[in-house]
């Protein structure tokens, strides 16, 4: 396992530390932050966690907010080929995948964010999207991956 690089793995992990979509509101009102696990809010702090946000808070939400929970399963499926790639080098994974599936978590951000920028006094910054597909570009282009034929 030496000659494979943990570096995609950490840097598709590290996604689960950067907000995806940071909303600001007018009014002064603080900022919360939608993270691939949860929501958080800093006035009060609390974190709704995103199975607890689909299965309690869900009734009656625009459609928009789908995009958050599919961008999270994309996500999650990058990590799997992630691993599978680390685990079983060229013949278990392929970085195309996991880079399209970033890619794919990227585009369901800006549909989340694009939706709540429609609320009035309500912006969303897609950092998320932003990150995506910085390690994507990272994971599809590094060199030990082209090296190994990947």
């Amino acid at each position: 396992m030496s000659d494979r690089s943990a570096g995609p793995l950490v840097g598709i992990l590290a996604l689960l530390a950067v907000p995806w979509s940071v909303q600001t509101f007018a009014g002064g009102r603080p900022p919360g932050f939608v993270f691939a696990w949860g929501l958080v809010n800093v006035d009060p702090l609390s974190i709704t966690f995103l199975w607890e946000f689909l299965f309690r808070y869900t009734t009656g939400l625009p459609e928009y907010i789908l995009a958050w929970p599919l961008s999270v399963l994309c996500y999650l499926l990058a990590l799997a080929s992630a691993l599978v790639g680390r685990l079983f080098g060229p013949e278990g994974g392929d970085v195309r995948v996991t880079a399209g599936l970033l890619a794919a978590a990227g585009v369901a951000q800006v549909t989340l964010a694009r939706g709540f920028s429609f609320q009035p006094g309500r912006t969303a910054w897609p950092l998320g999207t932003l990150a995506c597909l910085i390690v994507a570009w990272w994971v599809y282009t590094r060199p030990d991956a082209t090296r190994r034929g990947e």
